[in-house]
């Protein structure tokens, strides 16, 4: 638990060292977070699973078409 704490004093002071380099939080914020965990801000998660499930639609009309 101690070593999660000191992770995320760690995360916060580079989030806010961010944010006074672009003075934008989205854009601070996105560039500290790792992008491995597939963070998008709140608009943009439902545009990107319509957009995934639009791709996985199109890939099935293909299948069909054979």
């Amino acid at each position: 638990v101690k070593e999660l704490m000191v992770f995320l004093d760690v995360a916060v002071f580079e989030i806010i060292l961010a944010y006074l380099e672009k003075r934008d939080w989205k854009e601070a914020f996105f560039s500290v977070l790792p992008q491995r965990k597939g963070a998008v801000p709140l608009g943009e998660a439902n545009d990107l699973s319509k957009h995934a499930l639009s791709g996985k639609e199109d890939e099935d009309n293909d299948l069909d078409s054979n």
